[in-house]
């Protein structure tokens, strides 16, 4: 998986890993099931793995940097290389990528209350943590402990758990219940709680931090960290015994014994790598590594596969976030101006290739939740200098804009070396309007930092999605100017948090989608956020030992080449016969007929 799926899938596991408010009265056995309790269970959904699947090999992929944790709670977590920890921990219930429907993972059977606000759930009896203990509902109960805690030092977590989980119930050690504070129209995103190991972590103290942070905590999932070397690689193993890999839905799939992440700092190192066979797969969503740098021998040989695969899924908030704490950014004529300053349009054309389509706002393909009115400011040259002009800006004689005695000129930090073809036309451009972009480049990790310590004039990035929007963290006023929460333009706006609030406390599905496209709108009347680019589809080359199913992956896949995540990975195998053929060839010199497959079984309609 590449660093940059990883960011985009950074809120992914929120939407999925809910917990609740511990209540010390509620010892196992204490309480009795309602008589009326209708339990449900889903193995009838169509399998995504293939039976053709083979267990062994060992997988090569790349981080870009070191993470500076593997805590994923608590200061420096929220880098890029959490999801790999968090891909291996399961949760009550997973949702099937094509149809939507609710699946067992730690939770074999789930039920709903008359209260619409609370669900049942029976514990698989085999789950067990890594290090061989059972899950137990008390592992569900400490969670809530641990998510509460001051010790640690996470208050967005503290916050959240606290408000929108009422309690959880025990019934005994492999029956609970999960109670959210209201009512929910899609009660089982809210609940889907995953465990803590008590057994593990024990007391919490005000050491957590410290003492935590290269700990290598138990998990439920297929693959546990097995070795590591700070600052050069990570090593994950897959558990040959564990105790859910002949379930429905993941028989046939986490086939890969080893993972092996390699940290390669530069991309242009690690395509030479891949071309060396040093990393298996490479990201081509890239247009210039696909028209022009694919056009190599490993692939015109045949020895490395292309695939274009089409996806229909929520779309990442890809764009430029201004921090509204900046001076020069607190005028929204300004921010308006900023906007129709950007040639997104240009940068699509001439650097991606048309390949890319335009975000038009930071909620795409949400469904009915996703406002279709709104469209992104375009380039054009009149609203910029109306904008500036109607809030005191002139334009000096070196074109740029000044308002008392300071220049137009900000700061716009990316980590991507790739991306700088992209800044670099936007700049070109945005001298046109009469505005500086200075472009800042650091490692993935320096660069989040940055971010989430609000230290930043703009921010290139995108956020990760999941199946229903999400605004609190980014957008309420409650996590603006302070570190570390995801408000990274610091909005602090009344109207805002109205209608956030509002949205968190709805009861009824088609108020919420009415909420959701106002919020929507009002974070486009902010100008807060300039939209850039979509992608909806993969495009990657893997060395040709590698296979993937007949339909290569499932409509919400964002890496067809994954080896974790309990919803779309683990899909892919090794082939040790193709291997032996392709490395004699590439001996001997002999060719293979080149490959490039497009796959278009879930591409989104227009």
């Amino acid at each position: 998986m590449t660093i940059y799926n990883r960011i985009l899938l950074f809120g992914v596991w929120i939407c999925l890993v809910l917990l609740s408010v511990y209540q010390p009265d509620q010892a196992i056995g204490n309480t009795v099931l309602p008589e009326n309790i209708k339990w449900l269970t889903n193995t009838k959904d169509p399998v995504f793995a293939s039976d053709k699947a083979k267990k062994g090999g060992t997988f090569h992929a790349s981080i870009l940097s070191f993470p500076m944790t593997f805590r994923v709670i608590g200061p420096d977590s929220n880098g890029s290389f959490r999801s790999a920890i968090l891909d291996n921990q399961l949760s009550l219930i997973g949702i099937h990528p094509n149809t939507e429907n609710i699946i067992p993972e730690l939770a074999t059977h789930w039920a709903f209350g008359d209260d619409k606000k609370t669900m049942y759930f029976k514990l698989n009896k085999s789950a067990r943590w890594s290090d061989g203990e059972p899950v137990t509902s008390d592992d569900f109960l400490f969670a809530v402990e641990f998510m509460r805690s001051k010790e640690i030092v996470a208050p967005w977590y503290n916050d959240y758990y606290t408000k929108e989980i009422d309690r959880v119930i025990v019934y005994d050690d492999h029956t609970l219940a999960v109670v959210a504070t209201k009512a929910q129209p899609d009660l089982h995103l809210r609940v889907g709680l995953s465990p803590i190991p008590r057994h593990f972590y024990g007391k919490l103290d005000k050491d957590f931090v410290r003492k935590y942070n290269w700990k290598i905590v138990p998990n439920t999932g297929p693959y546990q960290i097995s070795d590591f070397q700070k600052g050069k690689y990570i090593h994950f193993k897959r558990k040959q015994d564990w105790w859910a890999k002949d379930l429905h839905y993941f028989k046939n799939r986490f086939n890969v014994d080893k993972v092996v992440f390699s940290v390669v700092r530069d991309t242009n190192i690690l395509w030479e790598y891949f071309k060396k066979g040093k990393e298996d797969v490479f990201s081509l969503v890239m247009p210039d590594y696909w028209h022009e740098k694919s056009r190599t021998p490993v692939i015109e040989n045949g020895y490395v596969h292309k695939i274009w695969f089409f996806n229909d899924t929520q779309q990442s908030a890809m764009g430029m976030w201004l921090n509204q704490d900046r001076e020069i950014f607190q005028d929204r004529n300004v921010r308006y101006a900023f906007a129709h300053a950007m040639n997104i349009e240009k940068v699509i054309k001439n650097v991606l290739r048309d390949d890319y389509f335009r975000l038009e706002h930071g909620f795409v393909g949400y469904g009915r939740y996703s406002n279709p009115d709104i469209k992104a400011r375009r380039f054009d040259l009149d609203k910029v200098d109306q904008y500036m002009k109607a809030s005191g800006w002139s334009r000096g004689p070196d074109g740029l804009w000044s308002k008392g005695g300071k220049k137009f000129s900000v700061e716009v930090t990316y980590s991507f070396d790739e991306h700088t073809p992209r800044l670099v036309v936007l700049k070109e451009e945005a001298k046109k309007a009469g505005m500086e972009l200075r472009l800042q480049r650091l490692d993935s990790s320096a660069t989040f930092k940055k971010f989430l310590e609000k230290n930043h004039d703009v921010a290139w990035m995108g956020w990760s999605t999941s199946l229903r929007p999400q605004f609190w963290e980014h957008f309420h006023s409650v996590n603006a100017h302070k570190s570390q929460t995801n408000n990274i333009t610091n909005t602090d706006d009344p109207e805002m948090d109205q209608l956030i609030d509002a949205f968190r406390n709805s009861l009824e599905e088609e108020e919420r989608i009415q909420l959701s496209r106002k919020i929507q709108s009002r974070i486009h009347e902010i100008g807060c956020f300039v939209p850039t680019f979509m992608v909806p589809y993969v495009r990657q080359a893997y060395w040709r030992w590698w296979k993937l199913p007949e339909v290569p992956g499932t409509k919400m896949s964002g890496d067809l080449f994954s080896p974790f995540g309990s919803t779309t990975g683990g899909l892919l195998w090794y082939d040790p016969d193709l291997f032996a053929e392709t490395k004699q060839a590439m001996k001997a010199g002999k060719t293979f007929q080149p490959v490039t497959i497009v796959d278009e079984t879930y591409k989104m309609k227009e």
